[in-house]
């Protein structure tokens, strides 16, 4: 097989802390596709019945575990919002976009996923970062972008 012709995917967080008081951090990380993800992204393409209904959302939790292939959920979800899917024809990335605004998911942050339902559903990746503490009147944005090559 021909390098140039093996898929890859490589995937990344930036988080983007609004605090109540004006100051804004931001941060970016790594993630990992994991097990359950790359299923589902083969039966997305794949299967001509019972396909997996779409990446939506986007969780954030407070467990301080690493990530690794075999995780199916968060380690301990805190909340979850709907995704805004953005992809445009021709190029080989994509990104999941929610707003965590204020009084959802307060209390210390440290692990995000991408996931195809509001509640339970497939996870398509997980990561993990410093505690972000995150206000009842502070706002996170979660982007998740995902480049092919």
């Amino acid at each position: 097989m021909n390098s140039s012709n093996k898929l890859q995917m490589h995937g990344s967080l930036t988080l983007t802390v609004a605090k109540a008081n004006g100051d804004v951090e931001t941060i970016k990380k790594d993630n990992i596709i994991v097990d359950v993800g790359f299923d589902f992204i083969a039966d997305a393409i794949g299967k001509s019945t019972d396909r997996p209904g779409c990446m939506s959302h986007i969780a954030v939790g407070s467990s301080d575990a690493n990530p690794i292939a075999a995780n199916t959920a968060l380690g301990l979800e805190v909340a979850r919002v709907a995704a805004l899917y953005e992809h445009t024809a021709g190029t080989k990335s994509f990104t999941f976009t929610s707003t965590f605004a204020p009084g959802v998911a307060t209390g210390a942050l440290t692990e995000a996923a991408v996931v195809n339902d509001a509640a339970g559903g497939i996870l398509l990746d997980r990561v993990k970062f410093a505690v972000i503490n995150k206000g009842a009147d502070d706002t996170v944005t979660a982007v998740f972008t995902f480049n092919m090559s």
